[in-house]
């Protein structure tokens, strides 16, 4: 068993300020305040001496890390899962961007195939297909030649059983709305993006079942108060919850604000988008098929120009986005972690398992210090990583 004492708890909803949680196994068993959750015989206790435990993080949408792309080498999700821990990440999508169709079935292979043996770390929860249904006006980072329109025979084995979990489409192409009912019917989450939607294809595609925006106001028309486009119909309309990018980057600081004011912790979900740099010293690195060069804080397509013009993953940590969306809005701690822990979970249907410190969910649990930088992270019960 695992036992972790004097920890300042901030879970969704509920806040201990000397509090104590047991795993056994994968599962959280007790949770309460000092003195309530007593110690089993021979368990392995963490004195978190007032530190902050907070519920795993989950990542949506992550490309790659440590120098590994998802799109390139489907194998290597579960190496760079191992890593993960390091940024609070207990849970995410291996993202395979816009390609041949075989690389996103063979990444639903090897997630598929289980966990290899001795593995500790970050747990994949199915893949995110970003693409091949995207708009060719909105590729962004997408390489063009793989790009195609919706249709049902592409998408015939894909189920949320299989390890499809999220596709992100343009739902405004032809053959979009009903491959969108389809998938939906089969468990997939389905996001709207990389698209030239006017606002009534927008709502059309969120009648048909589409429940998730990918990276608002990237690879999608601008937001204008009488022509509001995609941007403005996930803004507007309550069903969708809405991927965003913290990183002062990706959009401007006070559109982070902005946003936030807008949506709560209840529809913002943060995702880092990060692609194989993260981890990595910055120089020139690959997305997918396309070379991008890496600064200190963004990646660009090496499109021939000094800096390049096309925003291409970032590197951001889904720590830095934490802290970022805190010191940005000012919002308490414990709804900035609902964009990163509850909110996703529920949108994959998994939030009576993950998202929450709480009896019976899985023991994903970061240790942070007061300024929200990781201490320890604990991946399904076990201690994935501790900071140095």
């Amino acid at each position: 068993m695992l036992h972790i004492v004097n920890a300042t708890i901030h879970s969704p909803g509920r806040v201990i300020s000397r509090g104590s949680v047991a795993a056994d196994g994968s599962r959280i068993v007790a949770v309460g305040p000092a003195g309530e959750v007593p110690v089993a015989s021979g368990a392995t206790v963490i004195n978190a001496a007032g530190s902050i435990l907070v519920p795993g993080f989950i990542d949506l949408q992550l490309n790659g890390a440590f120098g590994d792309d998802f799109t390139a080498n489907p194998e290597t999700i579960w190496r760079v899962a191992e890593g993960l821990p390091r940024y609070g990440v207990t849970a995410f999508l291996p993202t395979i961007i816009t390609s041949p169709l075989e690389q996103v079935e063979a990444a639903m292979r090897v997630v598929a195939g289980g966990r290899p043996k001795a593995f500790r770390g970050a747990l994949p929860l199915g893949v995110h297909a970003e693409g091949p249904f995207l708009n060719p006006k909105k590729k962004g980072a997408h390489n063009p030649r793989h790009l195609r329109l919706p249709a049902a025979a592409d998408t015939a084995g894909w189920s949320a059983d299989a390890g499809m979990r999220l596709l992100t489409m343009a739902p405004e192409l032809p053959g979009a709305l009903d491959v969108i009912r389809t998938l939906v019917a089969r468990g997939v989450v389905v996001s709207t993006g990389h698209s030239m939607a006017t606002f009534e294809e927008a709502v059309a595609g969120f009648d048909a079942g589409a429940r998730y925006g990918t990276h608002l106001f990237n690879a999608m028309p601008s937001l204008g108060h009488r022509d509001l486009g995609l941007p403005g119909a996930l803004l507007a309309d309550g069903r969708m919850t809405v991927g965003f990018i913290a990183d002062g980057i990706h959009t401007h600081r006070a559109i982070v604000d902005l946003v936030w004011r807008m949506l709560g912790p209840k529809r913002l979900n943060l995702v880092t988008d990060a692609m194989a740099a993260l981890g990595m010293p910055a120089g020139r690195h690959r997305l997918g098929e396309y070379d991008v060069i890496v600064d200190a804080t963004s990646c660009r397509l090496d499109d021939g120009t000094p800096a390049g013009s096309v925003l291409a993953g970032s590197i951001l940590e889904m720590d830095q986005a934490l802290r970022n969306l805190v010191e940005i809005t000012g919002c308490p701690l414990g709804e900035a972690l609902e964009t990163m822990t509850t909110t996703p979970a529920k949108l994959l249907g998994l939030d009576g398992e993950r998202g929450r410190i709480a009896p019976g969910f899985v023991a994903d649990m970061v240790l942070l210090s007061p300024d929200l930088r990781v201490q320890t992270t604990i991946a399904s019960g076990e201690i994935a990583y501790t900071a140095v």
